[in-house]
């Protein structure tokens, strides 16, 4: 029998978030704009039985692809996007947000008469209090790209692939149209040395070609048509399966409070959660590690390595509110404070 592969040590792990700086990823998302308002409870409104907030005030986030885009950010990456926001005050406070971020927001373009999806998140809580989330509204269009708009998108791309700098791709689909599983050849033509990953919410069974993928339990479960449960032979036989259908090399199947799996030929490796199964939000834990586990790739990560890394910002942020990002200070001292990941690895072989 094969020996199983040589753990990453914990300085092996901390050279990689060093490496992290700087690092060019180029990324085609669905920009999303995350939008909170907070307020106090005043009083049970008399005209219907709904609770009554005093408003305190609002903020916007870059949410679903733009959290992708703020996370390799906040770790120190060079974040890449190509994506549309519409003519619209949350498409333009999205796009100012990510500039303030220092993001390159030249491949950004802006489509009139589209409206920038936006999830509105209405929150309550006592003054001096956690705010928990009361109801949410989304704000949603669908568009079809134009010959113009993925020929701009491949301008770009060949641009930022002329000095072969671009160590990975994100593609993260979720769903509104701008990420065309036909980006894909161009994408791989334009950047010929990057590794692509995707993350897709609905479709990730077309992206065939890719050099790996990130899905949830969840979304495996239903591209299967079939339960995992919690069952470690359906795990392992999905995870294969998934990871032939797409032609893959690699397939990260996020597992919640059961940790991650990776699946490789002929192998697959397994990792318990860092942290806790007590979260205080899951928003965008996707994002986050999508985002992580690239940019760790794009720093000369192995798979296993960027797993590891994605799997200890997926558990810092977590014990955030809202839509979250983390430092690399906040990366080393997960990697440095819980060696709960790296003594809990398994490997099953196929």
């Amino acid at each position: 029998m094969a020996a199983n592969p040589p753990l990453p040590t914990t300085d092996r792990l901390l050279g990689l978030v060093e490496a992290m700086a700087g690092r060019p990823v180029a990324m085609l998302v669905d920009l999303v704009a995350d939008r909170f308002i907070t307020g106090v409870p005043k009083r049970i409104s008399r005209e219907a039985p709904v609770l009554i907030l005093s408003y305190q005030g609002e903020t916007l986030l870059p949410g679903g692809g733009a959290n992708a885009v703020a996370n390799v950010a906040a770790l120190g990456g060079r974040p890449l996007p190509l994506g549309i926001v519409g003519d619209d005050d949350n498409g333009h406070a999205l796009v100012a947000a990510l500039a303030g971020r220092g993001v390159e927001t030249e491949g950004v373009l802006v489509r009139a008469g589209y409206r920038t999806p936006t999830k509105v998140r209405i929150l309550g809580g006592g003054k001096h209090s956690i705010k928990q989330q009361i109801v949410r509204y989304d704000i949603e269009d669908r568009l079809e790209l134009t010959d113009r708009e993925r020929d701009l998108f491949a301008a770009n791309l060949a641009r930022w692939g002329q000095d072969g700098a671009v160590g990975a791709a994100i593609l993260s689909d979720y769903g509104y149209g701008i990420v065309e599983p036909g980006l894909l050849p161009r994408m791989r033509q334009a950047l010929p040395g990057a590794t692509l990953v995707c993350d897709s919410r609905y479709r990730l069974g077309d992206f065939r070609g890719l050099d790996g993928a990130t899905p949830n339990e969840e979304e495996a479960e239903a591209l299967l048509e079939r339960s995992i449960n919690d069952d470690p032979e359906r795990l392992e036989e999905a995870g294969r399966m998934l990871r032939d259908r797409l032609g893959a090399r690699f397939l990260l199947i996020t597992r919640g409070s059961r940790g991650m799996s990776l699946f490789e030929e002929g192998l697959s490796t397994h990792l318990p959660v860092h942290g806790t199964d007590q979260v205080a939000d899951v928003t965008g834990a996707g994002d986050t590690v999508i985002g992580a586990f690239a940019l760790a790739l794009a720093a000369g990560a192995s798979p296993l390595e960027a797993m590891l890394l994605a799997n200890f910002a997926g558990g810092v942020v977590v014990m955030k509110m809202g839509t979250a990002t983390l430092t690399p200070d906040e990366l080393r001292h997960a990697v440095e404070s819980d060696p709960a990941p790296l003594q809990g690895v398994r490997w099953a072989r196929s």
